[in-house]
């Protein structure tokens, strides 16, 4: 259902002005997570497939919630990569409106498992000036925006324009000479920093003790031999992570750790 949101977000005071109006379909909790924007091109190569989604993947096992537009390409790599229990999609259009179609079920992902915001009222169709509006939402939910891959003279580089104005850090993949000019720019006029270590990036970001402190409450929790169902709430990535790695098992509808 779609509804309206009620509250002020203050994360969104950076913005120029402040959302006259956010509509939302699905969970607001997740607003209350930790944040990351993710952004780029709508036709990314190979290697930036394969890394915005190895990044996304990785900073949501992490608990960090990623924030993209639903768009084709980048977009819809991170919110896959991160899952539609974690991420938050800001749409162009009105939320009854799936749009692009091409996404519809990663979107209705989203509104089922995850949060999807707009400031555009319902039946307001895809326009070239709604997506600007769209994307300073989208840098705003962030504590920083990561540019996986840009033109020089693109929709996502004015993504970077609104980071740059609210101050907010910048991270880029690394790519070779005559790709993705528009992030080597930044690089090359130090207005961005290059992830060259997922790992390292997210230690960075979320903290080592962080890690620990997180794997170590999965672990703990296994000892008192929950249900499959209970962990599946509770920790939906670890139960798939530690069980591929043989630090748990499953048996009779219950988890033990080994």
């Amino acid at each position: 259902m779609i509804q309206e949101i009620d509250f002020h977000i203050e994360k969104l005071d950076d913005m120029k002005k402040y959302p006259q109006n956010i509509y939302y379909i699905g969970n607001l909790e997740l607003l209350k997570k930790r944040t990351i924007s993710i952004v780029g091109t709508r036709k990314p190569n190979n290697y930036t497939k394969q890394y915005t989604h190895e990044l996304s993947k990785a900073l949501s096992k992490h608990d960090v919630c990623i924030v993209s537009g639903a768009a084709m390409g980048v977009d819809a790599i991170a919110h896959n990569g991160a899952g539609s229990n974690n991420t938050i999609a800001v749409a162009g259009t009105g939320l009854d409106i799936r749009y692009p179609a091409v996404n519809r079920k990663l979107i209705e992902n989203i509104e089922n498992e995850g949060l999807i915001l707009s400031q555009f009222p319902i039946q307001t169709p895809s326009r070239r000036y709604n997506f600007p509006i769209r994307n300073e939402l989208v840098v705003s939910l962030g504590e920083c925006l990561i540019v996986t891959q840009a033109d020089e003279n693109s929709g996502t580089m004015r993504s970077v324009e609104f980071a740059l104005k609210m101050k907010k850090p910048i991270f880029v993949l690394a790519h070779r000479i005559g790709e993705s000019i528009g992030t080597n720019k930044l690089l090359e006029n130090k207005q961005a920093t290059a992830i060259y270590d997922i790992d390292k990036f997210i230690e960075d970001f979320v903290g080592f003790k962080n890690e620990i402190k997180h794997s170590d409450n999965f672990l703990e929790y296994c000892k008192t031999t929950p249900t499959y169902d209970e962990v599946m709430k509770k920790f939906p990535q670890e139960l798939f992570e530690y069980e591929l790695s043989g630090k748990i098992k499953i048996e009779n509808g219950l988890v033990f750790v080994l």
